[in-house]
Parts: structure tokens; sequence; C-alpha cells
């Protein structure tokens, strides 16, 4: 019998998790993703009515949790086609190892590792599938003044001014 919930966020949950649309390709991005990015299927992935499609699973990456399903029939979400309309900033120990393994998997590179002038090592992928995946490491806690400064220097070197 159904017992009233203890909280209204469920136990292991954040307050806000993405949910990735996919057109019919659902079944492979849960492979992908845990082969790009280690990803662990959490409970039972919930098959559409055609046995094949998938209409609900969760993963864990981490500390949080991505939904993902195929684009249900005379819903408005659909999956990416030639532009990604929001991406997932992943956190890491060690963003270059993700960074490689994820392209090595069959991300595609969007934006080589490197050190960001906030502080952060990133580098930016495309899914076969048109989701984008920043890879990142926090290393350094700057100053709002140390920011604004490093921040200046890569617009100029954006500009050939640098």
């Amino acid at each position: 019998m159904a017992k009233p919930a203890k909280a209204p966020v469920p136990e292991g949950m954040h307050t806000i998790t993405p949910h990735l649309w996919f057109n019919g390709e659902a079944a492979a991005a849960l492979d992908l993703y845990q082969r790009a990015f280690g990803a662990e299927v959490v409970g039972d992935v919930a098959k559409g009515p055609d046995g094949k499609s998938v209409m609900h699973a969760m993963l864990r990456f981490g500390t949080s949790h991505v939904m993902i399903a195929d684009a249900w029939p005379g819903n408005w979400e659909r999956g990416p086609t030639d532009a990604a309309t929001a991406g997932l900033w992943v956190y890491v120990n060690d963003c270059d190892a993700l960074f490689r393994r994820a392209a090595a998997a069959g991300c595609e590179v969007t934006m080589p590792v490197a050190d960001m002038f906030w502080g952060d090592r990133m580098g930016k992928l495309k899914d076969p599938y048109g989701h984008t995946w920043a890879i990142a490491t926090h290393k350094e806690v700057l100053t709002p003044e140390e920011i604004h400064e490093r921040e200046q220097a890569w617009l100029r070197s954006m500009q050939g001014g640098g």
C-alpha cells in the first residue's frame, strides 16, 4: 500500500533534475553515457509500448541525476536536431581524464580542455545526440577583481591584442 512521502524532494535527489529528450536514440544514449561519463542506471528503464523506445530512465552522475526519454508522440519535447537548447556542466576531480574518456567513447570535441579565467579547467563536448557537456575541475578560488582582470586579458586575446 502506498505511503505518504517523507519529503517533497525524493531522498538522494536535488531540487532541479535535468531531463534530456531524444529522437529515438535514448537506449543508445544510456550505453554511451555509462561508457563516456561513468553514469549509473538507477532503477528500472521503462520501455515504450514498442518495447524498444525509452519512456523513462534515470542516470546518476556522481552526486547528481539526469532523466532521459525518447520524445513521446504528441508532445512538444524533442531531442536536439541542429542546435542544443541547454547544456550539462559536470564537475569532476580530473576533467582531462573524463574528457578523453568521453571523446574516445564518441563525443565530439567542441572546445578543448583549457584553464579558464574564472579558475576552472574546462572543455566542451557534444554527444552524438546533440546534447552538450562541459567537463570541469575547479582549480583556483579567485577574487572578483582577479576574475575581472583575467577576463579582460582573455577578451583582449580574442581580439588579437593579447
